[in-house]
């Protein structure tokens, strides 16, 4: 039952990140892609209908964590409490940016909507990626289980790292190839042939990246991403948009497969002695609350599920970014 609830934590957190990643890419490419407010608000309205249903995700992959395994929820939210606090403001900025942008007159209103959203969009990108690389790399938990330190430097020192660095700019390159992949399959006219041209130079750059990155490092892992990447890009090219977002989207989530799996059954490494990490056993919750939040995930997750897969057959036409006499 512990791995039952490790792999829907980590499938959580597939979803939310493929999900999100795309509805990032696009905010962020919605303003640089569109050259006119017609063209920048069909960026929006593609993900206008399921932005909101992907956050689920990110609810779904914390209360998992906080009910299946207490004590990893324990220490990664008190361990990065800041850069979670500065995730959720940015992201109320996005809902707001996102919700009030067709509420008020004027191109010049959704002009600064447009640029809060890409804004936000940025700064939840670049911070995910930092703290996706802390989950891989570890925090400094003692031998009671907590993390060590105190002040700024205990919840954002993990955050100001090369590996949190290193993080932050392989999320934005994914958000930006999710983005440019999703808006190319999602739109129709000069916004489609922009997003295409994208992708397609953002995979041949990010291949090149990726390839002496995985190179230097000896990482498999790396090399699969530069291939994937490499992929879409040509697939991009060939107009085969479908399977350019898929490829790209393959690639996200096997990254974060390899971050929640690259210890084993270690959830949280502890980077100040090996014995004092976290491993799913030592975390998980006790089995009788794993068979009680078993029998309430076999109702709400199918339901979730098929919810978000009716929602995008509805909405599965493409948005026209050209003008449409009248």
């Amino acid at each position: 039952m512990i791995t039952f609830w490790f792999s829907v934590v980590v499938l959580a957190w597939v979803l939310f990140f493929v999900l999100e990643g795309f509805d990032f890419g696009v905010g962020l490419l919605g303003p640089l892609l569109g050259r006119d407010d017609h063209e920048r608000g069909a960026a929006v309205r593609t993900i206008g209908p399921f932005w909101d249903g992907n956050e689920v995700w990110l609810v779904g992959a914390i209360g998992v964590t906080f009910a299946a395994f207490p004590a990893w929820y324990s220490s990664l939210l008190s361990g990065l409490y800041l850069p979670m606090v500065v995730l959720l403001l940015l992201l109320a900025v996005r809902g707001v940016a996102l919700e009030f942008r067709g509420k008020g007159d004027g191109e010049r209103y959704r002009r600064r909507a447009d640029w809060a959203l890409g804004l936000s969009s940025l700064g939840i990108v670049l911070v995910w990626g930092a703290l996706l690389a802390v989950f891989a790399h570890g925090l400094a938990i003692g031998a009671d289980g907590d993390v060590t330190g105190g002040g700024f430097a205990r919840t954002l020192g993990p955050v100001f790292t090369p590996a949190a660095g290193f993080g932050a700019l392989a999320a934005l390159y994914a958000a930006l190839m999710l983005g440019a992949t999703f808006l190319s399959l999602r739109t129709s006219g000069p916004l489609r042939h922009r997003a295409r041209t994208l992708a397609r130079w953002l995979g041949i750059l990010g291949s090149g990246a990726l390839l002496a990155v995985g190179i230097g490092t000896g990482s498999p892992a790396v090399l699969v991403a530069a291939v994937l990447s490499f992929g879409a890009s040509m697939l991009a090219r060939l107009g085969r948009e479908a399977l350019a977002f898929t490829a790209t989207a393959a690639g996200v989530a096997a990254a974060v497969v390899a971050v929640f799996t690259t210890h084993g059954s270690v959830v949280l490494r502890s980077t100040l002695d090996p014995a004092w990490s976290l491993t799913r056993e030592s975390a998980a919750a006790t089995p009788q609350a794993l068979e009680l939040i078993t029998w309430a995930g076999a109702f709400i997750l199918p339901g979730v599920i098929a919810y978000q897969a009716f929602s995008y057959w509805v909405f599965r036409r493409r948005v026209a970014s050209e003008r449409v006499p009248s």
